[in-house]
């Protein structure tokens, strides 16, 4: 019997599936939906459903470049003995390969790998390495030169840390210096001009409030809050920053001096802004019994 859409968004709905095992099952079965779930469980194909409610905050960041372009993506899993496996480890560098030739990560996941979808490939991933994986972000650059940064690398263009740096003149070399200040000093934006200004505001609402309590006079408190402003955004911006290579310059006098001017630039971290839930232990124990 002829196997809808319909029917096949269904069995994925409710097993986690990929496509392509959703429609085998039913294809198996006459489209039978029940005996499809368990054709499915006893492939061991629908327990990616049971995965999917678990917390992923770990996992790699692969990077890649292509000439004037160059791509970070971060997929994660639940634990860092996952990001050692080699299976995932394939895999990310394949979604990475892919993701120079999109934009997003919406069209990032609709893309094929050996002709499977990226997110049938990852659904088929948890179901085989039994944890949750979700492809969670991805951040392009482009410019006339482009040189990246893995840091606590894992395997080739992949670790807990990638950074990108997009410049027009200047070396790959002096890019890596770069790229690797930026792993270690985590730069808010690029320049004061690109950053955000509710947090520009913020701090200077912050160190307005601490000037004042000091009593001083108006044009006094005024002067300090200008100078304390003034040292914030060099500690935040990577032009302003004391460059970790020679911290006697800055990295945009540095960038000068090598001829380069950055124009953009990516820094990836595993598990960023992710909120992990604390279990105890019996609970932790209880749940790993339970698949």
């Amino acid at each position: 019997m002829a196997i809808t859409a319909a029917q096949v968004k269904e069995l994925r709905d409710k097993t986690g599936a990929g496509m392509m095992d959703a429609k085998k099952a039913l294809t198996e079965n006459d489209g039978n939906m029940e005996a499809a779930v368990d054709w499915l469980r006893t492939k061991g194909l629908a327990k990616a459903a049971k995965k999917s409610g678990r917390t992923a905050a770990e996992g790699l960041v692969g990077v890649a470049v292509d000439g004037s372009r160059g791509v970070a993506v971060e997929v994660n899993a639940e634990t860092d003995f996952v990001a050692k496996n080699a299976e995932f480890q394939e895999m990310v560098s394949a979604i990475t390969n892919v993701a120079l030739g999109v934009d997003d990560v919406e069209a990032l996941k609709a893309q094929d790998i050996d002709g499977k979808k990226i997110e049938d490939v990852i659904t088929d991933k948890i179901a085989t390495i039994g944890e949750n994986m979700t492809l969670r972000r991805m951040a392009k650059v482009e410019g006339e030169t482009i040189a990246h940064y893995i840091h606590n690398a894992a395997g080739q263009n992949m670790g807990k840390i990638g950074v990108l740096v997009a410049m027009n003149g200047g070396s790959v070399e002096f890019g890596r210096q770069v790229a690797m200040h930026i792993a270690a000093a985590n730069p808010a934006s690029l320049s004061e001009a690109d950053l955000d200004q509710t947090l520009v505001e913020r701090e200077k609402q912050v160190l307005t409030e601490q000037a004042r309590e000091s009593g001083k006079p108006e044009q006094v408190i005024e002067k300090m809050i200008e100078g304390r402003m003034k040292k914030f955004l060099g500690e935040v911006t990577l032009l302003g920053q004391q460059f970790v290579v020679n911290p006697d310059l800055t990295v945009g006098e540095a960038a000068k001096e090598a001829g380069a001017e950055i124009k953009s630039f990516v820094r990836l971290e595993v598990g960023e802004g992710i909120e992990v839930e604390k279990e105890d232990f019996a609970a932790e124990v209880a749940k790993a019994a339970q698949g």
